[in-house]
């Protein structure tokens, strides 16, 4: 209903944030980590929202991008995540940390969010790893790559996937893990061929 509201931060205070725009002051949930990249009182800023409307209540739901409001609409639709618990998670996770703990099943990270619990985490990487569609520059953090290149990558992701059960197993983050061995191979499709190259260029990522 409200797409963004754009005004003066007149307070600001643990999970909520008074918007006066024009003259009216919106009250609008945020995150943790919204709170902490929000302006200084009395300067403009501009939230891009989420409406939650109930019988008793109408709630702002509010996020500095875009991007964190579309990962936001995409955790509540999950049963059992309402805002809050999709706020909590955008309070401890960024967005990519958020897209890569989800496409490599990472439950664990998603559960330190207060309020999720380990069964809830797991419905959340069953539910939505299908629904992210992510581009490679999303993935790589800017890295560009051709729609043939992505293509490839995902054609045969048997020594990918070697590579980062490997590298799980030696005690690394299993998004971590993943977004090292597919920053490799969008700049060597070769590395693809041969796990063990693969694994040995994905550990100097690591680092």
């Amino acid at each position: 209903m409200i797409a963004y509201v754009n005004g003066i931060l007149e307070n600001l205070e643990e999970g909520n944030a008074v918007i006066d725009v024009n003259g009216i002051g919106y009250n609008v949930n945020i995150s943790g980590s919204t709170m902490d990249r929000m302006p200084g009182i009395g300067e403009m800023v501009k939230l891009y929202t989420y409406t939650n409307v109930k019988e008793d209540a109408f709630t702002l739901f509010g996020f500095l991008s875009r991007d964190e409001l579309n990962l936001f609409k995409l955790l509540i639709t999950v049963n059992g995540i309402g805002p809050k618990g999709g706020l909590a998670i955008l309070s401890v996770m960024t967005p990519d940390d958020l897209r890569f703990a989800i496409l490599a099943g990472d439950s664990k990270s998603l559960s330190k969010a207060p309020g999720i619990g380990k069964k809830t985490a797991e419905r959340i990487t069953l539910e939505l790893r299908d629904k992210l569609k992510l581009s490679e520059d999303e993935l790589l953090g800017g890295t560009s790559a051709s729609a043939a290149d992505i293509g490839s990558m995902d054609g045969d992701n048997s020594a990918r996937d070697e590579a980062v059960a490997a590298l799980v197993a030696l005690g690394y983050n299993s998004s971590d893990a993943m977004k090292a061995v597919r920053k490799v191979l969008a700049s060597s499709k070769e590395a693809g061929e041969d796990t063990e190259i693969l694994l040995k260029l994905a550990l100097k990522e690591m680092f």
